[in-house]
């Protein structure tokens, strides 16, 4: 039988939905240690964020309810399992939110739910509360909804118009990976869909542009591969105008034990791919590199052992060494061991004078002798 709380206070409900949160992580990448989660006051969880500006501030996240009616086989959330249920109020969010952000310790709000009753009928609740923000608190500032698989087109207008952001989970790379984990979610009607409507609404041009749409894909609980992750990553960023795509490993124990059955990567294998799908990520976005140019093992994988730009180097000789005093910006984000700094500053030094040794950019670190052996003067 489900354990239910009957009448916990807000404190108690804050404790358990917040730590419920951290299973949705198309909030912050933590691609570095300043934006990993962590817990604030009152024990609730804040997620770092990346600013605009390159600065970072934080963002307080909860369920509004952990009952949920999907049958997700990842999630340790799903409707058969025997956990703590709860669910907040509309005003004890607000309030919670809005305490909080007065006294400066978040800048906004990031707010999903599991699903009550329907996706229309969460979906009411999350739009609710951003409405009391918005519209009798006067807040103008950060609000990231979850888009629930399955709702109208009416409640995910409403949701892109009160948001800074909107995120919709793609979960699996296609129907297929998808139906080995939910028999209650249907991957182009409530996924696909709802994700081609939300980037019309915030394309360029349209009423709702400055609205940003992030997803998340659920790493290795489908038997996935990571070049099907991969081709679907690519479709998203280039055709429906996705601002972020995050990635949150599997890990086995927490979901249906048949899911488990026949697994053969352990933790640290499963958090290490995770990873290598998050420098793809970067790759595709900050350095030019195509769907195309991504390199796997035999079994469509990513290698773990190397970073995918070193693999991409090692299959493509002839394009090195590559000329450090010639070469395009694009050119010199291709070499092994050099990001967006360095090769800023080797620009900014060439046009002084000619570089003639690897010394001559900077202090010879791991990464510049990296880079060294795929460079010519």
């Amino acid at each position: 039988m489900t354990a239910i709380i009957c009448k916990p206070d807000t404190q108690k409900k804050l404790e358990i939905l917040s730590a419920d949160a951290q299973y949705d992580l198309a909030c912050a990448c933590a691609t570095t240690r300043h934006e990993h989660r962590r817990r604030g006051t009152r024990n609730r969880w804040i997620y770092p964020v990346t600013l605009p500006n390159g600065g970072t501030s934080v963002l307080f996240k909860t369920l509004i309810s952990n009952i949920c009616t999907n049958d997700c086989k990842y999630c340790p959330l799903r409707a058969d399992q025997d956990v703590r249920r709860c669910t907040l109020t509309d005003q004890e969010v607000v309030n919670t939110f809005l305490d909080y952000f007065n006294r400066g310790e978040v800048f906004g709000l990031f707010l999903t739910s599991g699903v009550l009753a329907t996706p229309d009928a969460t979906m009411e609740r999350l739009n609710r509360i951003a409405r009391i923000l918005r519209r009798k608190h006067g807040f103008k500032g950060y609000i990231h909804l979850k888009i629930i698989p399955g709702a109208s087109a009416a409640a995910i207008e409403e949701a892109v118009s009160l948001s800074t952001t909107v995120s919709l989970n793609i979960e699996t790379p296609g129907a297929q990976h998808l139906a080995k984990l939910s028999s209650r979610k249907r991957f182009l009607e409530d996924i696909v869909q709802p994700i081609k409507l939300i980037s019309r609404l915030t394309g360029r041009g349209n009423k709702y542009e400055h609205v940003k749409l992030t997803t998340q894909f659920v790493v290795g609980a489908a038997a996935e591969a990571d070049a099907e992750i991969v081709k679907y990553m690519w479709g998203l960023y280039n055709r429906l105008n996705l601002k972020r795509i995050y990635f949150s490993a599997y890990q086995a124990g927490l979901g249906d034990p048949s899911i488990d059955e026949g697994k053969k990567e352990d933790a640290g294998a499963i958090f290490m791919r995770e990873h290598r799908l998050y420098q793809i990520d970067f790759l595709m976005r900050r350095y030019g590199f195509t769907e195309a140019d991504i390199c796997f093992d035999a079994s469509g994988n990513l290698p773990l052992e190397i970073d995918p730009k070193e693999y991409w180097a090692k299959l493509h000789p002839e394009y090195f060494p590559v000329d450090i005093n010639k070469a395009s910006r694009s050119q010199l984000l291709r070499v092994p061991g050099l990001g967006e700094t360095i090769v800023n500053r080797i620009l900014e030094l060439r046009k002084n004078s000619r570089l003639r040794r690897i010394e001559d950019i900077g202090r010879p670190t791991k990464l510049l002798q990296k880079a060294s052996q795929y460079l010519c003067y």
